[in-house]
């Protein structure tokens, strides 16, 4: 029972990506305005114009682009972008290092503290301590991401210019420089999904703490850590381990704002820069990429909540 479930999440995942990219796909051609005249610019001949269409291939079914691109994706060829003539998968191997050491770190500094501050909110269940913490963690969620940000570089980069305002990197960087480089952006990402975990930890927790066992515990003398850490902790995994997951996928998916604000050369600023350009191929592999690694996290945060759930590891 366990093998079918985890299959039927990996397969649904897969149909999901494929509906996806034909979503993609669709969107980025209808797409007011034409490619080709794009390309050339308003002084182009209708007779450039139709030959450039043609060598795209433009002119023929959508259905027949459609797999065309497809079968491109599937060896490996993320295609070719209009606007700089450079090969897309090249071009973007380098930013999505970036965007996924961003990611990363921003990761590990929010898992940590959301848990702990979660534990202290349980700890300390309806008292000024947790009030404050669910406070704050109401407060954060509540303001959109592009004000932290700005927030952050007017204080802490142009008033008291402890970080760089625009996050530049490059390859061959120091690691310490590079790290004060993705400081503010990273800080931003932070508190963009530490609240939500916070929340989602301590939820989960309180939620285990109704369970007959817990009263049990605290029969036998345990103090309130104790409980908490041997007994409702590791009971409330399950839930903590997926949203933790999804807030992963968010980190990875959701950075293009913060990118663009902060400057940052990753898979968000180069996505903006060819939207604006209406670099359709560009568009098209950057939105199946971060569709893919989204998908995919939330397969993992699936397969994560059926191994942890007791009643499907050991069935009866």
């Amino acid at each position: 029972m366990l093998s079918k479930l985890i299959a039927q999440r990996i397969a649904l995942g897969i149909l999901l990506l494929v509906a996806v990219s034909v979503l993609i796909f669709a969107g980025t051609n209808l797409l007011p305005g034409d490619v080709a005249q794009a390309i050339l610019g308003k002084t182009a001949t209708p007779l450039a114009i139709e030959n450039l269409r043609k060598e795209m291939g433009l002119n023929d079914p959508a259905y027949v682009r459609y797999f065309h691109w497809l079968f491109g994706i599937l060896h490996g060829d993320l295609g070719t972008a209009l606007t700089t003539k450079l090969d897309i998968a090249t071009s973007i191997r380098g930013r999505l290092w970036n965007t996924l050491f961003l990611a990363f770190w921003a990761a590990i500094v929010s898992i940590p503290l959301a848990v702990i501050l979660g534990l202290i909110a349980v700890r300390h269940h309806n008292r000024p301590v947790d009030k404050l913490i669910s406070g704050l963690a109401l407060a954060s969620t509540s303001v959109p991401e592009f004000f932290i940000g700005y927030l952050l570089v007017y204080f802490l980069a142009v008033k008291f210019q402890i970080f760089p305002g625009i996050s530049t990197v490059y390859d061959g960087m120091p690691f310490l420089d590079r790290m004060k480089a993705i400081a503010l952006p990273c800080t931003a990402l932070t508190l963009g999904i530490l609240a939500h975990m916070m929340r989602m930890t301590r939820a989960a927790i309180l939620n285990v703490m109704q369970s007959a066992y817990i009263e049990t515990a605290e029969l036998k003398g345990l103090t309130a850590f104790e409980v908490i850490r041997k007994h409702a902790l590791p009971n409330a995994l399950a839930p903590i381990i997926n949203v933790v997951i999804l807030n992963l996928a968010y980190l990875v998916v959701g950075v293009v704002i913060v990118e663009v604000i902060f400057v940052y050369p990753g898979m968000g600023q180069y996505l903006v820069d060819h939207v604006a350009m209406r670099d359709v191929p560009v568009v098209q592999a950057v939105g199946l990429i971060f569709a893919a690694v989204y998908i995919f996290l939330n397969v993992v945060a699936d397969v994560a909540s059926i191994l942890a759930n007791p009643r499907l590891r050991h069935p009866r």
